[in-house]
Protein backbone atom coordinates (compact mmCIF):
# COMPACT_ATOMS: atom_id res chain seq x y z
CA UNK A 1 0.00 0.00 0.00
CA UNK A 2 1.41 3.44 -1.06
CA UNK A 3 0.95 6.49 0.43
CA UNK A 4 -0.32 9.16 -2.19
CA UNK A 5 -2.49 12.43 -2.29
CA UNK A 6 -4.74 12.52 -5.48
CA UNK A 7 -5.43 16.06 -7.26
CA UNK A 8 -8.91 15.39 -8.80
CA UNK A 9 -12.06 17.12 -9.23
CA UNK A 10 -14.41 15.79 -11.96
CA UNK A 11 -16.45 13.00 -11.94
CA UNK A 12 -13.63 10.73 -13.75
CA UNK A 13 -11.43 11.82 -11.05
CA UNK A 14 -13.70 11.09 -8.55
CA UNK A 15 -14.25 7.70 -9.37
CA UNK A 16 -10.43 7.24 -9.75
CA UNK A 17 -10.33 8.61 -6.36
CA UNK A 18 -12.58 6.25 -5.09
CA UNK A 19 -10.59 2.95 -6.61
CA UNK A 20 -7.15 4.13 -5.19
CA UNK A 21 -8.71 4.90 -1.57
CA UNK A 22 -9.54 0.79 -1.82
CA UNK A 23 -5.37 -0.06 -2.41
CA UNK A 24 -3.49 3.03 -1.02
CA UNK A 25 -3.15 5.67 1.60
CA UNK A 26 -4.92 8.86 0.45
CA UNK A 27 -3.35 11.44 2.51
CA UNK A 28 -5.43 14.53 1.31
CA UNK A 29 -7.33 15.04 -1.72
CA UNK A 30 -6.58 18.10 -3.83
CA UNK A 31 -9.50 19.39 -5.29
CA UNK A 32 -10.74 22.93 -6.64
CA UNK A 33 -12.80 25.42 -4.68
CA UNK A 34 -16.98 25.08 -4.46
CA UNK A 35 -18.53 26.55 -7.40
CA UNK A 36 -22.20 27.61 -8.20
CA UNK A 37 -23.76 24.37 -10.06
CA UNK A 38 -27.04 23.81 -11.73
CA UNK A 39 -29.62 26.02 -12.65
CA UNK A 40 -30.34 27.65 -9.43
CA UNK A 41 -26.40 28.18 -9.46
CA UNK A 42 -26.09 27.14 -5.61
CA UNK A 43 -22.59 26.30 -4.23
CA UNK A 44 -21.81 22.85 -4.04
CA UNK A 45 -18.88 21.07 -3.78
CA UNK A 46 -16.95 19.23 -6.94
CA UNK A 47 -17.60 15.34 -7.61
CA UNK A 48 -14.11 14.68 -5.72
CA UNK A 49 -14.51 16.48 -2.87
CA UNK A 50 -18.43 14.40 -2.05
CA UNK A 51 -16.34 11.06 -2.67
CA UNK A 52 -13.21 12.34 -0.22
CA UNK A 53 -15.57 13.69 2.14
CA UNK A 54 -17.98 10.42 2.31
CA UNK A 55 -14.10 8.54 2.50
CA UNK A 56 -13.18 10.62 5.14
CA UNK A 57 -10.01 11.59 3.30
CA UNK A 58 -8.96 15.51 3.92
CA UNK A 59 -10.09 18.18 1.61
CA UNK A 60 -7.24 20.88 0.27
CA UNK A 61 -9.14 23.30 -2.15
CA UNK A 62 -6.30 25.83 -3.00
CA UNK A 63 -7.67 28.78 -5.77
CA UNK A 64 -4.36 27.73 -7.41
CA UNK A 65 -1.63 26.13 -6.72
CA UNK A 66 0.83 28.71 -6.86
CA UNK A 67 4.50 28.79 -5.03
CA UNK A 68 4.49 28.18 -1.45
CA UNK A 69 2.02 25.18 -2.02
CA UNK A 70 3.63 22.54 -0.55
CA UNK A 71 2.18 18.60 -2.03
CA UNK A 72 0.85 16.85 0.54
CA UNK A 73 2.82 13.79 -0.05
CA UNK A 74 5.36 12.36 -1.76
CA UNK A 75 3.50 11.09 -4.55
CA UNK A 76 0.68 12.87 -6.18
CA UNK A 77 -1.55 11.25 -8.81
CA UNK A 78 -3.42 14.02 -11.00
CA UNK A 79 -6.64 13.19 -12.83
CA UNK A 80 -9.27 15.09 -13.82
CA UNK A 81 -7.45 18.17 -11.70
CA UNK A 82 -8.11 20.62 -14.30
CA UNK A 83 -5.87 23.63 -12.05
CA UNK A 84 -2.72 24.17 -13.31
CA UNK A 85 0.64 23.15 -11.73
CA UNK A 86 3.27 25.30 -11.68
CA UNK A 87 7.06 24.32 -12.66
CA UNK A 88 8.26 25.11 -9.02
CA UNK A 89 5.27 22.76 -7.09
CA UNK A 90 6.05 19.90 -9.45
CA UNK A 91 9.70 19.70 -8.70
CA UNK A 92 8.18 19.11 -4.68
CA UNK A 93 6.68 15.97 -5.37
CA UNK A 94 6.46 12.80 -8.12
CA UNK A 95 2.84 14.28 -10.03
CA UNK A 96 1.45 11.26 -11.98
CA UNK A 97 -1.14 12.44 -14.31
CA UNK A 98 -3.82 9.81 -15.15
CA UNK A 99 -5.06 10.51 -18.72
CA UNK A 100 -7.88 8.60 -20.62
CA UNK A 101 -6.22 8.53 -24.28
CA UNK A 102 -3.18 6.41 -25.81
CA UNK A 103 -0.62 9.67 -25.50
CA UNK A 104 0.41 11.39 -27.72
CA UNK A 105 -2.90 11.03 -29.00
CA UNK A 106 -5.57 13.55 -27.76
CA UNK A 107 -3.35 15.67 -25.34
CA UNK A 108 -5.18 18.78 -23.62
CA UNK A 109 -8.78 18.99 -21.88
CA UNK A 110 -11.35 16.45 -23.70
CA UNK A 111 -9.73 13.67 -24.89
CA UNK A 112 -12.36 11.09 -24.71
CA UNK A 113 -15.10 13.06 -26.38
CA UNK A 114 -12.78 14.15 -29.27
CA UNK A 115 -11.37 10.40 -29.56
CA UNK A 116 -15.03 9.45 -30.05
CA UNK A 117 -16.19 12.48 -31.90
CA UNK A 118 -13.48 11.43 -34.37
CA UNK A 119 -14.58 8.10 -34.49
CA UNK A 120 -11.46 6.08 -33.32
CA UNK A 121 -12.18 2.57 -32.29
CA UNK A 122 -9.53 2.44 -29.57
CA UNK A 123 -8.21 4.36 -26.84
CA UNK A 124 -6.98 3.58 -23.74
CA UNK A 125 -5.58 5.44 -20.26
CA UNK A 126 -2.18 6.84 -20.12
CA UNK A 127 -0.29 6.85 -16.65
CA UNK A 128 2.84 10.03 -16.96
CA UNK A 129 4.68 11.86 -15.60
CA UNK A 130 3.44 15.38 -14.92
CA UNK A 131 5.74 18.10 -16.64
CA UNK A 132 5.47 21.51 -17.53
CA UNK A 133 4.36 21.00 -21.39
CA UNK A 134 0.63 19.88 -21.69
CA UNK A 135 0.33 16.01 -21.14
CA UNK A 136 3.88 15.40 -22.65
CA UNK A 137 5.39 14.11 -20.20
CA UNK A 138 7.31 10.27 -20.13
CA UNK A 139 5.18 7.48 -19.87
CA UNK A 140 4.95 4.65 -16.84
CA UNK A 141 2.05 3.00 -17.57
CA UNK A 142 -0.45 2.91 -20.93
CA UNK A 143 -3.42 0.09 -21.94
CA UNK A 144 -6.02 0.51 -24.53
CA UNK A 145 -9.10 -0.82 -25.09
CA UNK A 146 -11.76 -0.77 -27.98
CA UNK A 147 -14.81 1.69 -28.59
CA UNK A 148 -17.78 0.67 -29.79
CA UNK A 149 -20.01 1.93 -32.29
CA UNK A 150 -22.77 3.02 -29.97
CA UNK A 151 -20.33 3.64 -26.67
CA UNK A 152 -20.98 7.22 -25.32
CA UNK A 153 -18.52 8.90 -23.59
CA UNK A 154 -20.08 7.73 -20.23
CA UNK A 155 -19.66 4.31 -21.19
CA UNK A 156 -15.68 5.05 -21.82
CA UNK A 157 -14.77 6.84 -18.80
CA UNK A 158 -16.82 4.22 -16.73
CA UNK A 159 -14.35 1.77 -18.74
CA UNK A 160 -11.11 3.51 -18.22
CA UNK A 161 -12.03 4.47 -14.61
CA UNK A 162 -11.01 0.79 -13.33
CA UNK A 163 -8.31 0.39 -15.56
CA UNK A 164 -6.60 4.11 -14.17
CA UNK A 165 -6.71 2.78 -11.06
CA UNK A 166 -4.57 -0.86 -12.03
CA UNK A 167 -2.30 1.52 -14.12
CA UNK A 168 -1.30 3.68 -11.23
CA UNK A 169 -0.67 0.86 -8.70
CA UNK A 170 1.57 -0.52 -11.57
CA UNK A 171 3.22 2.79 -11.86
CA UNK A 172 3.65 3.15 -8.57
CA UNK A 173 5.00 -0.03 -7.85
CA UNK A 174 7.50 -0.24 -10.85
CA UNK A 175 8.49 3.42 -11.39
CA UNK A 176 9.75 3.34 -14.73
CA UNK A 177 9.69 6.09 -17.24
CA UNK A 178 9.70 6.00 -21.04
CA UNK A 179 9.92 9.33 -23.22
CA UNK A 180 6.63 9.97 -25.21
CA UNK A 181 6.82 9.65 -28.63
CA UNK A 182 6.33 12.86 -30.76
CA UNK A 183 5.11 11.35 -34.14
CA UNK A 184 1.15 11.07 -33.77
CA UNK A 185 0.23 14.17 -31.48
CA UNK A 186 -3.18 15.25 -31.87
CA UNK A 187 -4.53 17.96 -29.18
CA UNK A 188 -8.08 17.05 -27.77
CA UNK A 189 -9.47 21.16 -27.19
CA UNK A 190 -11.59 21.80 -24.81
CA UNK A 191 -15.63 21.42 -25.93
CA UNK A 192 -17.35 24.39 -26.91
CA UNK A 193 -20.69 25.54 -28.26
CA UNK A 194 -19.80 24.88 -31.87
CA UNK A 195 -19.15 21.22 -31.01
CA UNK A 196 -22.21 20.71 -29.82
CA UNK A 197 -24.23 22.16 -32.99
CA UNK A 198 -25.89 19.52 -35.01
CA UNK A 199 -25.73 20.10 -38.91
CA UNK A 200 -28.12 17.31 -40.23
CA UNK A 201 -26.28 17.95 -43.46
CA UNK A 202 -23.30 16.04 -42.49
CA UNK A 203 -22.76 11.91 -42.90
CA UNK A 204 -25.12 10.11 -40.64
CA UNK A 205 -21.97 8.60 -38.82
CA UNK A 206 -20.53 11.80 -38.04
CA UNK A 207 -23.82 12.72 -36.68
CA UNK A 208 -23.82 9.73 -34.94
CA UNK A 209 -20.35 9.93 -33.24
CA UNK A 210 -21.05 13.79 -32.13
CA UNK A 211 -23.92 12.69 -30.20
CA UNK A 212 -22.28 10.07 -28.29
CA UNK A 213 -19.44 11.90 -27.65
CA UNK A 214 -21.07 14.46 -25.95
CA UNK A 215 -23.13 11.82 -24.09
CA UNK A 216 -24.26 12.11 -20.76
CA UNK A 217 -22.99 14.74 -19.64
CA UNK A 218 -22.49 17.83 -22.33
CA UNK A 219 -25.01 17.06 -24.83
CA UNK A 220 -25.22 17.64 -28.86
CA UNK A 221 -28.31 20.22 -30.17
CA UNK A 222 -29.95 20.76 -33.32
CA UNK A 223 -33.45 21.53 -34.43
CA UNK A 224 -35.58 18.53 -33.97
CA UNK A 225 -38.86 18.32 -36.03
CA UNK A 226 -38.80 22.61 -35.66
CA UNK A 227 -37.84 22.41 -32.20
CA UNK A 228 -34.61 23.32 -30.76
CA UNK A 229 -33.47 20.37 -28.62
CA UNK A 230 -30.26 18.31 -27.03
CA UNK A 231 -30.14 14.63 -28.46
CA UNK A 232 -28.51 12.75 -25.91
CA UNK A 233 -28.96 8.92 -28.19
CA UNK A 234 -29.23 7.79 -31.07
CA UNK A 235 -28.31 4.62 -33.38
CA UNK A 236 -27.32 3.66 -36.67
CA UNK A 237 -29.65 1.41 -39.01
CA UNK A 238 -28.57 0.64 -41.84
CA UNK A 239 -26.49 3.32 -42.59
CA UNK A 240 -29.33 5.83 -41.52
CA UNK A 241 -29.74 7.77 -38.70
CA UNK A 242 -32.21 6.81 -35.82
CA UNK A 243 -32.39 9.66 -32.62
CA UNK A 244 -33.52 7.63 -29.44
CA UNK A 245 -33.51 10.12 -26.74
CA UNK A 246 -33.87 13.89 -27.20
CA UNK A 247 -34.94 16.97 -24.78
CA UNK A 248 -36.38 19.73 -26.07
CA UNK A 249 -35.68 23.38 -24.54
CA UNK A 250 -37.49 23.68 -21.11
CA UNK A 251 -38.19 19.95 -20.86
CA UNK A 252 -37.33 17.25 -19.55
CA UNK A 253 -35.23 14.21 -21.55
CA UNK A 254 -37.87 11.81 -23.13
CA UNK A 255 -37.63 8.86 -26.11
CA UNK A 256 -37.88 9.92 -29.34
CA UNK A 257 -41.28 8.56 -30.12
CA UNK A 258 -42.71 10.13 -26.45
CA UNK A 259 -41.13 13.18 -28.44
CA UNK A 260 -42.86 12.67 -31.96
CA UNK A 261 -46.27 12.09 -30.27
CA UNK A 262 -46.22 15.32 -28.31
CA UNK A 263 -45.69 16.61 -31.39
CA UNK A 264 -49.32 15.14 -32.69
Amino acid sequence: MSRIAVAATAPFGADVLERLAETHEVAALVTRPDRPQGRGRRIAPPPAKQIAERLGIPVLQPERLDGPFVPPAETVVVVAYGVLIPEAVLERALWLNVHPSLLPRWRGAAPVERAIMAGDEETGVTVHRTVKELDAGPIAAMESFPIGLDDTAGAVYARAAPLAAELVSRALAEQEFRPQLEEGVTYAEKIGPADRELDWSRPAKELHDRIRALSPHIGARGEVRGRRATVWRSRLVDGQLELLEVQPEGRRRMSYDEFVRGLR
